[in-house]
């Protein structure tokens, strides 16, 4: 383990958590409510092959609701030593993925300015490694700008 003034950049990554609990529910309330009325007028006309269609509706957002929940649990951690670049990549119920490069060899590519396709991508011997894929274009690039000073003081420190 590195002693912690040799650490330049310790960064942890996560994407932008989603609505409180009690929100959702009331969002996924609101929406069953309003399908319970457009089947109520449906089935009053004759037109009862529609409720399972509206009810089918309700259970797909609460299953989006809750897989947008969980996926925001995701997060990465990069530390920068004078001698090592780490990345892991933890998602909720996967195991845990590294990877390290040596922060001379490593370029950073990211569009300037940054667009919504825009990539952070870490380039090393020929391999690439895409990071904060889940951030947006401007906070990208602002890591991406903070990652390539923090390379630079690694590569002199080296040198």
């Amino acid at each position: 383990m590195t002693a912690q003034s040799e650490i330049l950049l310790d960064q942890v990554l996560r994407p932008s958590p989603p609505l409180p609990p009690k929100i959702l529910l009331r969002i996924l309330a609101a929406v069953a409510f309003v399908n319970l009325l457009f089947v109520a007028y449906f089935v009053f006309k004759g037109a009862w092959p529609i409720a399972p269609f509206m009810g089918l509706d309700v259970v797909l957002l609460g299953w989006a609701f809750r897989a947008s929940t969980i996926a925001a649990k995701r997060e990465e951690h990069i530390v920068l030593t004078p001698s090592e670049l780490s990345v892991e990549r933890r998602f909720p119920k996967k195991p845990l993925r590294a990877w390290t490069f040596n922060p001379y060899w490593v370029r950073i590519e990211m569009d300037d300015p940054p667009e919504h396709q825009s990539q952070l991508t870490l380039w090393s011997h020929g391999k690439f490694l895409r990071i904060a894929q889940f951030m947006a274009p401007e906070e990208r690039a602002k890591f991406a700008g903070r990652l390539k000073i923090a390379l630079k003081t690694a590569r002199e420190t080296v040198g």
